[in-house]
């Protein structure tokens, strides 16, 4: 069991209650209402406040942006978060608790066979706005254009796109249903997931949800969660 100081909890939980910042946008992570979520990153939350002895306020969004405005505007003490370059100007994020994939869908008869094929002139991909493969292709795309939207099958059909990109697990199951769409095999990015907090948090209450998570893991805690939520695809992150 991970050990927490009485520094910790006033850090974390000045108020008395830990405000964890939910994104419901992201399936894989976190299932259900704003009013009733679960998942992974819910049953992480709670037991966070668990060990800290505090009641858990779940803060929940329909995207990752928000879910990240809302703890660097001080709304909310921790958010749930794919590691980027991009966020850790001002997110101390703890090592990745799980490992999921970007993919690409094109329409059935597109040409393009690989994620290497998509990085060509003329390609218009759609993403998810702020999303972690939003930021991942807005940064490494040399040719191919990024096309933002609320999600990014929505930027593809209303724009009439050649690529639309998302988490494999909800492009998978969009596809399913859409008949004249195929997923591109293989993965463009793989995306780690982790806990995050502000950088002003101290370094004791940073090294402690960095043990934290590492012990939810090794425990065995994330991929009994991951298998009642229904999510046995996606991958507990190896040890730090």
């Amino acid at each position: 069991m991970v050990s927490v100081s009485d520094v910790v909890v006033k850090d974390l939980a000045a108020e008395g209650v830990l405000r964890a910042s939910i994104n419901l946008g992201n399936p894989v992570l976190a299932q259900g209402t704003a009013e009733e979520p679960a998942g992974v990153t819910v049953d992480i939350a709670r037991e966070i406040g668990a060990r800290l002895g505090v009641p858990v306020e779940l803060i929940c969004f329909d995207a990752a942006r928000k879910s990240f405005e809302a703890m660097t505007s001080g709304r909310a003490d921790i958010c749930f978060l794919a590691i980027d370059p991009a966020r850790e100007a001002e997110v101390a994020f703890t090592a990745p608790y799980v490992v999921i994939e970007g993919v690409y869908a094109v329409p059935r008869e597109s040409s393009i066979r690989s994620a290497a094929d998509v990085d060509r002139p003329g390609i218009r991909v759609g993403v998810k706005r702020g999303s972690a493969y939003d930021l991942y292709l807005s940064r490494t795309l040399q040719h191919a254009t990024v096309v933002q939207d609320e999600e990014g099958t929505t930027a593809f059909r209303t724009h009439n796109l050649e690529v639309a990109a998302g988490i494999r697990q909800p492009i998978t199951d969009y596809v399913a249903s859409h008949p004249d769409l195929r997923v591109i095999p293989d993965r463009f990015m793989q995306i780690q997931q982790a806990v995050g907090t502000t950088k002003s948090r101290s370094p004791e209450t940073i090294a402690f949800l960095w043990a934290l998570i590492e012990d939810l893991k090794s425990t065995g805690f994330i991929a009994s969660s991951l298998t009642r939520s229904n999510r046995p695809d996606a991958t507990v992150a190896p040890p730090a």
